[in-house]
């Protein structure tokens, strides 16, 4: 029977539209037109023109044919031109397809060929490698060259050549500013395609839609702290889940973007305190790179800043050492698959007066899960059965949401298992606390077994950070003959401090189990992405070696 509720109440184009986070832009624009949106270094962007710049570079891809379901490929550094692509690609019902800049020739060639990139622009600082992968590449894009006029004073690495058909610049001239550009057919459309970090075979395709990027702009807003004309440092890489979707976040409050084309103490300063930064992402080495900056690169600021760190929970040292500083840190956890932070530990005040030991296990904990994510779980991955809320009892953390991805590109299997048993499966162990915050214990293929015993590599990790001299660390499983695997740790020394292997594993054994504590210690440089994450995978290739 039908309810009263459904009959003659339909959809229509005045009650129901689909969720975009192009119309956040739309209106920031219509708002504060003169309010400024980008600034990159002694550039000024308003909201009104980086509206119209949108809408021309919109104009510019439809006039070359690019609409639904095509894929725009770049590859930028944290510059106005990737801003402009996360709203104009789109507009015209593409993918944007965000490549991350330290990736070698062929790896690139195989994400162009597997996104069937009609579109290719590239920052010039990135030409020569974007150069060898094209011509590796079976697909032959439209090459477009930006040439940063910024450049000279703040980038890492020289200019290369010209590989393009055309200047950014040149295209965004042809385009209409008066564009009329296109609502999604659905929300569930495509709006970008990210490459997960590949560290066995080649990387799998992450496709957002529209209505979960809208979603966690929302999200974002609230668990960010986001406020109208807040200011925003662009230390994450937008390469990184789209900047784990700040670049559409910051238009909902008409937010100013503050580029950063490569992380140095100095830059970061010099923004926060001239520019009124607010709010800040970043991976751990970023907390390190500020913390650790010389006095003659430090700039003071009256501002309480924002830090969000999606990595492991900072030690407690770091958190005193940032909060000093005038750094709120706020800790969350995701993945790729998951648009970015999904997780928040919610912060209660009662927690502040606790004692220092129970203050830092609360601030160990990921924590709830946004608001704007339906359901976070620990499971058994072959039963499906919910774990006990105990603390203890380690399972896979499982998403369930409109902020979870629509699935793997060209990869039906992968997305099948996926999302086996309708939960998508992060591959991270945890457990479920009382309180209902999750803790993670371990990526399933970090869990070290030995004797039959398991040790979770993060508990050795925090363990190793609580050691005075100790800047960053890692644990992996090593083969062992007699006990199956054991844990090596891999260490780095804060600025002028050391400390002997046999004094690092005596500091385990004060914390840990025996059976816990690392076998080998050993001293070097820790490898890391270009998003400051470690790669394990390396370390345990070395670690056979060792």
């Amino acid at each position: 029977m039908t309810s009263a509720y459904d009959r003659d109440l339909d959809k229509n184009p005045a009650n129901y539209r689909a969720l975009t986070p192009i119309t956040f832009l739309e209106r920031a624009a219509a708002t504060f037109p003169d309010h400024t949106a980008i600034v990159h270094g002694p550039m000024r962007t308003s909201y009104g023109e980086f509206w119209r710049r949108s809408l021309q570079l919109a104009s510019a891809l439809a006039r070359r044919g690019i609409g639904r379901g095509d894929t725009v490929s770049v590859m930028l550094s944290n510059t106005p031109p990737m801003l402009e692509a996360h709203f104009g690609v789109p507009m015209v019902k593409a993918v944007l397809n965000t490549m991350n800049t330290r990736l070698d020739a062929a790896i690139i060639a195989f994400q162009l060929d597997y996104a069937e990139a009609k579109v290719f622009i590239v920052d010039r600082e990135f030409s020569g490698v974007a150069a060898e992968a094209l011509k590796l590449a079976k697909v032959k894009p439209l090459v477009v060259d930006y040439d940063d006029p910024v450049y000279p004073d703040d980038a890492p690495y020289p200019k290369g050549e010209r590989i393009g058909a055309i200047d950014y610049e040149a295209l965004v001239g042809e385009g209409d500013a008066g564009f009329a550009w296109s609502m999604p057919d659905d929300e569930w459309d495509a709006i970008s395609l990210n490459y997960t970090s590949g560290t066995t075979g080649n990387p799998k395709g992450v496709v957002f839609h529209h209505r979960g990027a809208a979603l966690m702009a929302y999200a974002n807003t609230i668990h960010s702290g986001l406020r109208q004309h807040s200011v925003y440092l662009w230390t994450l890489p937008m390469f990184h889940c789209n900047g784990w979707c700040f670049p559409w976040t910051l238009a909902v409050t008409a937010s100013t973007h503050v580029c950063l084309r490569w992380v140095r103490a100095k830059t970061m300063y010099e923004a926060i305190a001239d520019e009124g930064v607010t709010t800040l992402c970043g991976a751990p080495i970023v907390m390190a790179t500020l913390l650790n900056a010389s006095d003659d690169e430090k700039r003071e600021f009256s501002q309480t800043v924002t830090f969000n760190t999606a990595a492991a929970p900072p030690p407690e040292a770091v958190l005193a050492g940032m909060a000093d500083a005038g750094f709120a840190v706020t800790h969350l956890y995701g993945l790729t698959e998951t648009y970015g932070p999904a997780v928040v530990n919610e912060w209660h005040g009662e927690w502040d007066d606790l004692d220092r030991g129970a203050r830092t296990a609360k601030k160990a904990r990921q924590g709830v899960r946004y608001a704007a994510l339906e359901a976070l779980s620990v499971r058994d991955p072959e039963t499906m059965a919910e774990t006990p809320h105990d603390g203890e009892t380690i399972g896979e953390v499982m998403f369930r949401g409109n902020i979870v991805m629509k699935g793997y590109l060209k990869n039906r299997q992968a997305t099948d298992e996926a999302f086996a048993g309708g939960w998508f499966h992060s591959g991270d162990l945890g457990v479920m606390h009382p309180d209902g915050y999750i803790q993670l214990k371990d990526r399933s293929k970090d869990i070290i077994i030995s004797g039959g015993e398991n040790i979770s590599s993060i508990e050795v990790e925090d363990a190793l950070y609580k050691h005075h001299a100790v800047a960053a660390c890692a644990v992996v499983a090593k083969p062992d003959e007699k006990w199956g695997e054991t844990p090596v740790a891999y260490v780095e020394f804060k600025p002028g401090k050391h400390a002997t292997e046999a004094e690092i594993i005596e500091h385990c054994r004060t914390l840990l189990a025996r059976f816990k504590c690392p076998k080998q210690v050993i001293f070097a440089e820790i490898p890391k992405t270009s998003t400051g994450k470690i790669q394990k995978f390396k370390l345990r290739e070395m670690a056979k070696e060792a």
